[in-house]
């Protein structure tokens, strides 16, 4: 092997890790939302976790990604560790699909149908296709599937590379001794540990594997060990991830890390044991790339088969390798930002956290309109506490949401995130609505004021109405339901029309001596906190229906929305009749 195949060599892994890199990036990017679906699924039965682990590693094509993605739920409350255990085993199964694809260059004969299977075949096709989507499409969709076409290409080239650069490995007595050494299980696994380590990729270090046996030196009892290490080596991202993180999250690396190494051990023990026993013929047979694979799958799929029904006493094992410590404070992050790395599913938990931050303001609200007529000091705190909630969900949501916006996102994902931020500004000023309208029935209460039983009546229909806006409103966002939305707008004009009626009311009362000025500043101020509540669901209504329509154009909703609509005029109609101030005189 002259100087030359050695920079073949340094070329070639770094084209296949390049190329591994891009087209798990590309993977992961597009397929977010299909991430955040999958991931949503949180099950408590071992098997359907098994296979979401096995599904989610299968699309974005790394073990470790999964597995940090499982530390950064532990660590923000979305799992818990009893639910990631089997999720990790299927994340080591799913990721065995590269060797086999890694498998094809392996293939030999003929006949066409063969040589169009092999990468070196059909690659060149899809780097056509991939650049092509890449550079003259604007479609940021087939802008990805071009990258990961792009990815897999440059991937399978510097897999070639590597393969005719290592060939001539074949007559170097040295390189043979050095592979005699690894046959070694300890000192095998010790060499595929490291190596994976290094990449922080099962699936890079095994393809490493698969190219370095197109020597034709790789025997089955050499690869067996290293892919054991392999293995061991990918636990290292997680373990890395877990530092910062609550105890918890700390247990999904140990988790990790332990089933690995008692997989690895275990199978060690078996194989050798039966080696010792049979004397195994074909330990030292040639191994080829699909030999490899073969190796690969079988011994993930054994482990996860063997250790699957054991996953409370791995979650027991984790708890006692990470302990609880007195006098510490185990914070769980809202979000975490070991999700980043997968921005789909870190929207997807930016929308989680932005639907309690919409429950605790909603409810907020009710909660203070029920107060000027029977106030309660204990519930008065309470709305000045979730106030000082949804401020803290704000500032950890709006920095949260810069942090994705620099990341690589798709439209989708960048409409979702600028909508994202319209919430959370509207869901904090209901919050402070809340306590403005708790603040003016506490003052009512410290001064023993009382509306009239006309202003009660007639408050009570615009508070009525309010309450409705707001369940349309919350509706229309958690379920992104475009039906509900639409009626949120002919509601809020009804409120603004209520509004200007009991302004016009009180004032005539006031003529009369019904009321009294300082009466009249409370009301005032509670009309006009009630119309602007009604006013922020409106512009959370707005949002909704703009991103169905893949803009955020609040001008254009507003102007798409006015009498004269048929739809517009029905509700607005229905709703005037329903909230009527002269049936709250009746």
């Amino acid at each position: 092997m002259d100087f030359t195949n050695v920079l073949a060599l340094i070329g070639g892994v770094a084209l296949f890790l390049f190329g591994m890199s891009v087209m798990g990036d590309a993977l992961e990017k597009s397929a977010g939302s299909r991430l955040s679906s999958l991931l949503g699924k949180l099950t408590s039965n071992p098997l359907k976790g098994f296979a979401l682990g096995a599904a989610v590693t299968a699309i974005i094509q790394s073990s470790s990604a999964t597995t940090v993605m499982m530390v950064g739920f532990v660590n923000s409350g979305v799992m818990t560790l009893a639910n990631v255990i089997p999720i990790i085993m299927g994340a080591n199964v799913g990721t065995t699909i590269t060797s086999w694809i890694l498998s094809l260059s392996g293939l030999s004969g003929e006949s066409f149908l063969i040589t169009m299977l092999k990468p070196t075949s059909f690659t060149p096709i899809l780097a056509l296709i991939g650049i092509i989507f890449y550079l003259f499409l604007k479609d940021s969709k087939k802008k990805d599937v071009g990258l990961i076409l792009l990815g897999f290409s440059v991937l399978i080239f510097g897999m070639d590379y590597m393969t005719a650069a290592v060939k001539p490995l074949a007559d170097v007595p040295e390189f043979q001794q050095i592979l005699l050494l690894f046959s070694n299980p300890i000192l095998g696994a010790l060499a595929g540990a490291v190596l994976t380590a290094i990449i922080q990729s099962s699936s890079a270090s095994v393809g490493i594997l698969q190219a370095l046996s197109a020597t034709g030196q790789v025997t089955f009892g050499t690869a067996l060990p290293i892919i054991l290490g392999q293995n061991i080596g990918t636990c290292v991202t997680a373990l890395i991830s877990s530092v910062g993180a609550n105890k918890n999250a700390k247990r999904v690396s140990m988790v990790h890390l332990c089933f690995n190494v008692i997989g690895a051990l275990g199978a060690m023990i078996v194989f050798y044991t039966l080696h010792m026993i049979i004397g195994f013929t074909f330990i030292d047979m040639k191994a080829d790339h699909t030999m490899i694979a073969l190796i690969h799958t079988c011994f993930n799929v054994f482990c996860t088969a063997c250790l699957l029904p054991f996953c409370k006493q791995f979650e027991k094992l984790a708890c006692l390798l990470v302990r609880e410590r007195k006098g510490t404070n185990d914070k769980v992050s809202l979000l975490d930002d070991r999700l980043l790395a997968t921005p789909g599913v870190a929207i997807e938990r930016c929308r989680q956290v932005a639907y309690n931050m919409a429950d605790i303001s909603f409810r907020s609200v009710k909660k203070a309109m029920d107060l000027p007529e029977h106030f309660d000091k204990k519930l008065f705190d309470e709305i000045k506490k979730e106030e000082d909630t949804v401020d803290i969900y704000e500032d950890e949501l709006g920095s949260y949401l810069m942090k994705i916006t620099n990341c690589d996102l798709t439209k989708k994902d960048s409409l979702e995130v600028t909508k994202l931020f319209h919430m959370i500004g509207n869901l904090e000023r209901l919050s402070d609505h809340a306590v403005n309208i708790a603040e003016s029935a506490e003052e009512m209460h410290t001064k023993k004021l009382s509306f009239s039983p006309t202003a009660k009546r007639e408050l009570s229909v615009m508070m009525n109405a309010v309450r409705e806006v707001m369940d349309n409103a919350q509706m229309a966002f958690v379920h992104n339901d475009i039906q509900v939305a639409v009626r949120v707008e002919p509601l809020e004009e009804v409120i603004d029309d209520l509004q200007t009626a009991l302004r016009s009311n009180h004032i005539e009362r006031l003529r009369i001596g019904e009321c009294t000025i300082e009466l009249g500043f409370i009301l005032s101020d509670l009309l006009t906190n009630l119309e602007r509540v009604a006013d922020h669901c409106s512009n959370i209504a707005g949002c909704v229906i703009e991103i169905a329509n893949n803009s955020l154009g609040m001008h254009s909703y507003a102007e798409g929305l006015h009498r004269g609509d048929e739809v517009y005029d029905k509700y607005f109609e229905d709703y005037s009749e329903k909230y009527r101030l002269d049936t709250a005189s009746e």
